[in-house]
């Protein structure tokens, strides 16, 4: 949670999320919030497409805290990779992202990044996708990856932000933190449209 106070220019703010890399991202905007964990199934529906899920789950987080603060605004994301229409998840353990990277090497990923600003009867969502192309390399260097970095609670085992930024080979969006986890560009354009004063105060 966030130790800042909610300031008198902005309305209350709430990330529903229990990701640690968007809490340090939406602490770039020095916008003071609460983080709450969203209660959640992700387990995708039947025929449904990696943007659609991406997307559906994103809105479903803020809504199951704003439901419970109606007060507040609240920011649901979700991130969805998508290699030739299927979906990337988080691997978990070392067996699986070996298995996922191996699977990527030299293919382009699409990233869907949805982002959703709830509050009431007022919500927006949206999806930013990055394309990312994956290098071609040996066994040997992924798996000295994965024991350096560990990245097995991100989605395609490549942290960007990390020493993942050596497997990728080009990283192509509009919105360039999308693909850590939050699309600040877009989520300061919502905000700012709903009364927030950015940036804030330190």
């Amino acid at each position: 949670m966030s130790n800042q106070r909610n300031s008198p220019e902005n309305p209350p703010l709430i990330l529903a999320s229990t990701s640690v890399y968007r809490r340090e991202l939406l602490e770039r905007l020095r916008v003071p919030f609460e983080v709450i964990s969203p209660k959640v199934d992700e387990t995708p529906l039947a025929g449904e497409n990696t943007l659609d899920l991406a997307l559906r789950l994103a809105q479903a987080k803020a809504a199951a805290v704003a439901k419970q603060n109606p007060h507040a605004w609240v920011i649901g994301s979700d991130q969805v990779a998508d290699l030739c229409g299927a979906a990337i998840g988080k691997p978990g353990n070392f067996e699986r992202a070996m298995a996922q990277l191996q699977l990527m090497r030299g293919q382009t990923v699409t990233f869907h990044t949805a982002l959703c600003l709830m509050k009431g009867d007022s919500q927006t969502t949206l999806s930013v996708p990055t394309e990312v192309r994956f290098r071609k390399l040996s066994d040997e260097i992924l798996e000295s990856y994965l024991l350096a970095e560990e990245p097995y609670d991100c989605a395609g085992s490549a942290k960007s932000e990390g020493l993942g930024i050596s497997l990728l080979e080009a990283i192509q969006s509009d919105d360039p933190t999308a693909l850590i986890g939050l699309p600040l560009i877009a989520l300061t354009g919502l905000l700012r449209d709903a009364g927030f004063v950015i940036p804030g105060k330190s």
